[in-house]
């Protein structure tokens, strides 16, 4: 059936991943995006596979699980995953990108594939009898959504919020403030730390805690996800809690080899190294009070704010319900869902999401057998995950917990996750000879 065009309503991580995968496969595919004649309220870029919040795709080391999916991604051809790596700036063991830079490079290789047509108009409808992939990301259109519902049966849909960290001009820090290393030291020194003591902790807590914040709409008045809480809203839960959170100084020394009360931590947001966010200050703070705020930090008294922190609203939808461990739809077969709108939450997962639900979809229409998963692989994990019975769903990133519990288990910590990884990458080049 690969005279059939396929369908794909969405050209971010999830869509430009699902797009390659069918396009290398011999399927021709049609890729909506209706930016740039229509932007979300947390677009501003008129590239494909747009990076709105943090620039880091998290660790790289087989010792946690999000370096363990990629493991598992790279076995899989995961192109975007490629490109992230071409475009990565220096981060200690995490992957970091230069998210410009990728969004060019993805939207360079998405127009160039003969077999990828890209649409730029906005999908108002659903026709449950094209071959279709609903990979919206979080921030779907209004008129979307409608369409979306109307194809759940639902009288709305699931909602969280994400908030996105601030910006600050590197040649604006105050580095006679600062100290550069890697928390215990592991990997490159390539995070700019800035040091708080006690009573700087407690003043900036204090402010923060009592800053103005924006203003919701009626339909942003929900739950904040735990995952991307915003840190006013984390402070507020005890004076102490970012020191237990993003400005845990743990496994961190200063210039004299002793540990700070606090640490705000600055990571690279582009491969000059021009600027840098603030890693874990995602916040709904007002612009003028982020600035006034945050200026508290001593390394940060005069910097320069090239973008601020922003917050909006992201949809998913009620995924156990309605799809398979394939991402398929249990009532329309040829409507597949991927992304964070499916109910995997995270960039590398997004991404995870596009290609198994088109290489499913795929197999599907080549009529040559369903994929199999366990829970012995991360990816597998999260599919099942998303379509298993669950009250009350939540997204849900890479980890350790929902895997399969060892046979042997190893007692250290350390050599027990590495184990995870490599039971993991055994079962992914297993599933892929059936590919």
């Amino acid at each position: 059936m690969k005279n059939q065009r396929i369908k794909i309503i969405g050209g971010g991580l999830a869509g430009c991943e699902a797009a390659y995968q069918l396009s290398k496969r011999g399927f021709k595919v049609d890729l909506y995006e209706m930016k740039p004649l229509k932007f979300s309220p947390a677009h501003s870029s008129e590239n494909l596979a747009e990076i709105v919040c943090s620039n880091s795709f998290k660790s790289t080391l087989l010792s946690t699980a999000s370096g363990c999916l990629k493991a598992e991604l790279e076995i899989l051809d995961c192109l975007l995953l490629k490109i992230a790596k071409e475009c990565s700036v220096p981060a200690g063991s995490a992957l970091a990108i230069d998210r410009h830079l990728f969004s060019q490079k993805v939207t360079d290789y998405i127009n160039n594939d003969k077999n990828i047509n890209v649409i730029h108009q906005e999908v108002t409808a659903i026709d449950t009898s094209v071959p279709t992939i609903i990979a919206t990301g979080p921030l779907v259109s209004d008129s979307l959504a409608k369409a979306i519902n109307k194809l759940l049966g639902e009288d709305d849909s699931l909602h969280f919020f994400d908030a996105s960290a601030p910006i600050v001009d590197a040649d604006s820090i105050d580095y006679t403030k600062t100290f550069t290393t890697s928390r215990y030291q592991k990997g490159e020194s390539d995070y700019v730390n800035c040091p708080m003591n006690k009573e700087e902790y407690y003043s900036f807590v204090k402010e923060l805690t009592n800053a103005d914040r924006v203003t919701l709409h009626d339909f942003e008045k929900s739950e904040i996800f735990d995952g991307c809480m915003p840190i006013e809203v984390m402070a507020s839960r005890g004076t102490d809690t970012l020191r237990f959170g993003p400005l845990r100084p743990v496994g961190l020394l200063d210039n004299d080899g002793k540990r700070p009360y606090a640490v705000v931590q600055l990571r690279k947001e582009n491969s000059a190294g021009e600027l840098y966010n603030l890693v874990g200050f995602q916040t709904n703070l007002t612009f003028g009070e982020q600035k006034r705020v945050f200026s508290m930090i001593p390394a940060l008294a005069k910097a320069e704010f090239i973008k601020y922190g922003v917050m909006h609203r992201n949809s998913f939808i009620n995924s156990p319900k309605h799809l398979n461990n394939n991402f398929q739809m249990k009532k329309y077969p040829l409507i597949y869902f991927a992304g964070q709108i499916s109910g995997v939450e995270g960039y590398v997962e997004s991404i995870a999401s596009g290609l198994i639900a088109s290489v499913s979809l795929a197999k599907m229409l080549d009529r040559t057998g369903k994929i199999e998963f366990n829970n012995k692989c991360i990816i597998g994990a999260l599919a099942n995950y998303i379509s298993s019975e669950n009250v009350d769903f939540q997204p849900m990133n890479a980890n350790f917990g929902i895997l399969e519990p060892l046979e042997n288990p190893l007692k250290d910590k350390q050599l027990r996750k590495e184990q995870y990884s490599q039971r993991a990458i055994d079962e992914m080049r297993k599933i892929k000879e059936n590919l």
